[in-house]
């Protein structure tokens, strides 16, 4: 964790370097007032006043540039932690963008929001003022212990060896305190990710849950509370023990006694007794930021091992020497397809099929059959774990990214839209799409007129002030694959969340799409592919049966069957 912290650090590195350099500066001038006041006393019990005012002056100065260098070094460690902070989030959005989609499936997003959101900002302490302090925490000690030294040397001794002692036992009851930490991070993430979970599933649980909090959340907020006692107990109990025992008063009381002493043995002189009472407090308080930063210490180096940790998760490897793809129209073609989604459960078995240009191939079976699993496969979400997904005879794991989604256009049944604006949802696949162009494929989709209404119109941002049914939002979706115009376009039920009023003009909208275009269509509702090429009956992750609805009606097999049970229900 520690090698994680400082890889972080590095792109700030020198800033913070400087900044701390500052500040240690400042912390050392930071003496001058109470060596100013030793020294006037000492001229001043010496029976002259020579010297006094200018060595008031110099204390002056020193405070003021002072001030002037804990300002500026302040203001350098700040401006690089919100850069350093601001280059981890990019730098982190960018990776997660290239991690693979079953790394999503596993309910990563309660990680995803503490990594990005609550460990980056965790480095503040690192970034803004570890450094800083560890360098004030040297120089502004180093220059006490010198002037003790020069001015008693014994009594300076005494005074280093009673500091170090008291700061040892503080140390040693932080340490005792500091076993919950750990516990509290663990209880804060459970915590947190069950917020999250709630807030997801808010629907089901008002419609389910009486009004009552889900039990992992009352659960993770029971554990959290039962941590924060416990760590509060043992930190009321050990800073108390502290402040009896190690507090600045007893500090300054132990070294005036032995000063005291030793003004009465006629070793040291009664002036250099009020140095020793001003700067063993000084030489005290110096320490303290370190001590008190142990446990903001901790925090930061868990939280860059858990951004490290995420910056670790291996990216989809990119396609080595890539293999463009033939011009013209392609054929997409499925050769023994084997998938799953771990070794030992295979979802498909074997799946053959060739889809020839401008012809429209269905999906069809029953739920859990397999179908959206090949809908994510042709969109490379996955890649097959045994046979081949050819693309103009061209195995897709060869082609580049970005000349696929070229060629293959998709639309899933669950529609994300992004917090942009209408036009830019639309856009997406091509930025720089001209108004006209926009206008035209939301028409296609029966979409425009509505967007019409919205508050801003095209310019209205998903939500904020444009809010879209289910269906609307499917038909704002259908209009970015309008858009892209891409030969080949794989729909997942495209009119699954369209109400009945404007599933024909939907359909309508489609027809367009599928003009000239290859189409495989992964269909729930069987009447909206009656006039497919080609079915493909899958069923526990085997074809079943192919071909046209006609003859699959008359072969009265699962196709049939799943007809008349739909039939039967429309009815």
């Amino acid at each position: 964790m520690t090698g994680d912290l400082a890889a972080l650090q590095r792109p700030v590195r020198v800033r913070i370097t400087v900044a701390a350099v500052g500040q240690a500066l400042a912390t050392a001038l930071s003496v001058a007032p109470m060596v100013a006041i030793v020294e006037i006393g000492r001229r001043l019990l010496a029976g002259g006043s020579t010297g006094v005012w200018p060595i008031g002056w110099l204390a002056v100065g020193l405070l003021a540039a002072r001030l002037v260098l804990y300002l500026v070094a302040g203001l350098i460690s700040h401006l690089a932690d919100a850069e350093l902070s601001r280059r981890l989030r990019l730098r982190l959005a960018d990776h997660l963008a290239v991690l693979p989609l079953r790394w999503f499936a596993g309910g990563v997003s309660g990680r995803v929001k503490t990594t990005v959101q609550d460990d980056v900002a965790a480095l503040h302490h690192a970034i803004a003022h570890a450094r800083g302090e560890l360098y004030s925490a040297i120089a502004g000690p180093a220059v006490v212990v010198c002037y003790l030294l020069w001015t008693d040397p014994l009594l300076a001794i005494v005074t280093v060896a009673l500091v170090g002692a008291a700061q040892s036992v503080r140390m040693r009851l932080a340490r005792r305190s500091a076993e919950p930490v750990g516990r509290i991070a663990a209880a804060s993430a459970e915590l947190s990710a069950a917020s999250l979970e709630l807030v997801h599933g808010i629907g089901v649980v008002k419609a389910f849950g009486r009004g009552e909090a889900p039990e992992r959340l009352r659960a993770a907020a029971t554990s959290y509370a039962d941590a924060a006692d416990a760590a509060q107990r043992i930190s009321v109990r050990q800073r108390s023990l502290a402040r009896a025992t190690v507090a600045p008063a007893t500090v300054l009381l132990v070294v005036t006694g032995f000063g005291t002493g030793f003004v009465a043995l006629g070793w040291t002189a009664p002036v250099s007794v009020v140095a020793f009472a001003l700067l063993a407090l000084g030489l005290f308080e110096l320490l303290t930021p370190i001590y008190a930063a142990r446990d903001q210490r901790r925090r930061a180096h868990a939280a860059a091992g858990r951004v490290g940790d995420l910056l670790r998760e291996q990216a989809e490897p990119a396609t080595d020497d890539p293999v463009s793809l033939p011009a013209g129209p392609l054929s997409l073609e499925l050769a023994a397809v084997r998938f799953g989604y771990t070794d030992e459960h295979e979802v498909l078995h074997g799946i053959d099929a060739v889809l020839e240009p401008g012809t429209l191939t269905a999906v069809v079976g029953p739920s859990g059959a397999g179908k959206s699993t090949l809908g994510h496969l042709l969109a490379r979400f996955f890649d097959p774990t045994g046979g081949a997904i050819r693309l103009g005879g061209v195995d897709l794991r060869e082609v580049d990214r970005a000349e696929l989604y070229r060629r293959i256009g998709f639309l899933f049944q669950d529609v994300t839209l992004l917090r942009q604006s209408v036009r830019d949802n639309i856009a997406l696949a091509d930025p720089d799409a001209t108004d006209a162009a926009v206008r035209a494929a939301a028409k296609a989709a029966a979409i425009h007129d509505r967007i019409l209404q919205l508050p801003r119109g095209y310019d209205s941002v998903i939500g904020a002030d444009a809010r879209l049914s289910g269906g609307e939002a499917q038909r704002v979706s259908i209009a970015r694959t309008v858009l892209a115009d891409t030969p080949i376009v794989v729909l997942d039920e495209a009119t699954a969340f369209a109400d009945p009023e404007s599933e024909a003009a939907v359909q309508d909208g489609l027809a367009e799409l599928a003009a000239g275009r290859t189409l495989l269509v992964i269909a729930h509702r069987l009447h909206t592919i009656t006039a497919a090429d080609q079915i493909l009956v899958l069923d526990a992750g085997r074809i079943v049966e192919r071909g046209p609805h006609d003859a699959l009606l008359a072969a009265d097999g699962t196709y049939a069957r799943l007809w008349r049970a739909q039939q039967g229900v429309a009815a």
